[in-house]
């Protein structure tokens, strides 16, 4: 719309680079074997591969995922602004720039602060987190937009209790799913887990409890936004990666060493011996 009235619009890349680049190298060339990604740390499982439906790409491919971001980058003027720096990224945003023929231009990490006055459950979970020892727990959440089964629920409950650690879950559901918490985890595992366990429905705030002296570790689902405030606290990271960018994001965790990845199962499915090995 920007361009139909003359109007030069600028793109901001809110995932990582890496991403960036792994997705405009397949849309660029497709099954064609020449060239190959030149990054062979990134990439990306059979069930990943299946579930994120990135075959070869055809010129006109709206439905594809990532379609719009490369409309996007092609569309946007000269430069593009990415939320991530050299440090983390270089050689992904030298890439880019390379084969896109633009000036990329970091800006980040860019991390929202939240003010304490502003939670009021915090005190709360701050009582709580103020009992345990220094980096004796892990902070748990999938973010905003992804949802677990319950038998995915499952398996990471037991995996937390399995692994013996302090923990802070957040549990979220999908809007108009009518649960609770005692029906999507294993009976008995709220009693057996209490004390070293706070299960919280819902939204909590994340970047306080990510930035206490308590948490050790951070499992999450790798959305950008959640890497960036784990490494800015220099909280290591236990990923488990859902869908969208997620799967390639992890894979750059481990590239970096500053996380470990949960191996899943066939079919990508989640097992409570891994999540407790992470």
């Amino acid at each position: 719309m920007a361009s139909s009235c003359n109007i030069h619009a600028i793109m901001f890349c809110v995932t990582s680079t890496s991403n960036l680049a792994y997705f405009y190298h397949q849309f660029l060339y497709g099954s064609s074997s020449l060239p190959s990604f030149p990054f062979s740390s990134i990439y990306l499982h059979d069930y990943e591969i299946k579930k994120l439906d990135i075959q070869p790409i055809k010129p006109r491919d709206e439905k594809a995922f990532g379609y719009i971001i490369l409309k996007s980058f092609e569309q946007s003027h000269n430069i593009v602004l990415l939320n991530t720096c050299r440090e983390i990224e270089g050689k992904y945003i030298d890439y880019v720039s390379t084969v896109g023929k633009k000036e990329l231009i970091p800006i980040g990490p860019l991390i929202c602060e939240v003010t304490i006055g502003e939670e009021e459950d915090w005190g709360t979970i701050q009582s709580w987190l103020d009992k345990k020892d220094q980096l004796s727990c892990v902070y748990v959440s999938f973010g905003s937009e992804s949802f677990l089964s319950k038998q995915e629920i499952e398996e990471i409950a037991k995996g937390l209790e399995l692994s013996k650690v302090n923990f802070i879950w957040t549990i979220k559901f999908p809007k108009g799913v009518n649960t609770t918490i005692e029906e999507m985890v294993p009976q008995g595992f709220l009693e057996s887990t209490k004390g070293k366990g706070m299960v919280i429905e819902g939204w909590a705030p994340q970047s306080l409890i990510l930035n206490h002296s308590s948490i050790g570790g951070f499992v999450t689902h790798c959305g950008w936004n959640s890497i960036l405030e784990s490494m800015s606290f220099g909280i290591p990271i236990i990923a488990m990666p859902i869908n969208h960018d997620q799967p390639l994001t992890s894979r750059l965790v481990e590239e970096l060493g500053i996380g470990v990845e949960i191996l899943r199962g066939e079919n990508g499915k989640i097992m409570k011996e891994e999540v407790a090995k992470g």
